[in-house]
């Protein structure tokens, strides 16, 4: 049985736009990436999901139960980060968290002065005097504290430092081994291709695809960056996979989806002042990516 089952999930807001008949299924142990760019409707879904908000249409189940006629019983087994945490300011840190472990009858003490260790996370500080980074850090612990069945993230990484963002996914991947199932929603590909087997891509509140990682992964692209000491001939690099061409103020910039050798023999023809290979963001990844699966559907 799924962990996570949506079936034509709907949610609209009058004429602004929503989620429009969402349908997948996350099974148990799996870590799940929801991913599109910011505004596509990654968060209505979730709140959608999670009884938050109310659907339009549609269902929504976790755990084999709908998400409305259950919803107090399921949430005791759900840990949830919203992408923007917001605080009771004159607390502690440590008495917030108790009071959080409070509704799920449980000691935590030993965990939560464990995982704020390994967040770093100062317990005797008040939430007011909290920088954005360790206020999503409170979140974090909050939502592992109960060591839920079901962990749902939303934009969990915003504001937190490279290293503290590692840390983070090494927890992550820990409460996974230990039976976890994981809902990673994010708009960044990098996090995750780090962490997710399958991943459902959502456009306009719309279900655009449901992949496996390893095909997400070949249909990924490279952005470069050429700054060179003449013109470049745009005819040169005319082969399958470079698109987004854009030359300006002596700097010439594509992206490329093939075999990085070919394209390097090319690069290598040239007289350059620098180079630059990065990961493009989702947007620019995406754009390709909803065009060819659009156009295959029109």
């Amino acid at each position: 049985m799924p962990v996570i089952e949506l079936n034509g999930l709907t949610k609209t807001y009058g004429g602004a736009r929503g989620i429009t008949d969402l349908s997948f299924t996350v099974e148990e142990g799996e870590i799940f990436g929801f991913i599109g760019p910011n505004g596509a409707g990654k968060s209505t879904t979730i709140r959608t999901m999670l009884g938050l908000i109310y659907p339009t249409g549609g269902s929504a189940k976790i755990f084999g139960k709908d998400c409305l006629q259950h919803g107090t019983e399921i949430k005791k087994e759900i840990g949830y980060l919203p992408s923007e945490v917001f605080y009771y300011d004159n607390m502690k840190v440590k008495d917030l968290l108790q009071y959080s472990a409070s509704f799920y009858k449980k000691d935590s003490r030993k965990r939560m002065r464990e995982l704020a260790e390994r967040m770093e996370l100062d317990l005797n500080k008040r939430i007011d005097d909290l920088s954005l980074g360790n206020k999503k850090k409170v979140g974090i612990v909050q939502g592992l504290l109960h060591e839920p069945r079901l962990i749902i993230l939303d934009e969990p990484t915003s504001g937190l430092d490279p290293l503290m963002q590692q840390r983070f996914f090494e927890l992550l991947e820990e409460e996974n081994r230990k039976g976890a199932t994981i809902l990673f929603s994010s708009h960044i590909l990098s996090e995750v291709q780090r962490l997710c087997s399958r991943v459902a891509i959502i456009k306009e509140g719309r279900l655009i695809a449901l992949e496996k990682m390893s095909e997400l992964k070949g249909s990924t692209y490279k952005k470069f960056k050429l700054a060179a000491k003449s013109d470049v001939d745009a005819s040169a690099f005319g082969i399958p996979g470079v698109m987004e061409w854009k030359s300006e103020g002596g700097e010439v910039s594509f992206l490329f989806k093939g075999d990085i050798n070919e394209i390097l023999r090319r690069i290598a023809g040239l007289e350059l002042e620098n180079l630059w290979v990065e990961e493009p963001d989702l947007e620019e990844i995406f754009m390709h990516y909803y065009e060819s699966r659009e156009g295959a559907g029109a």
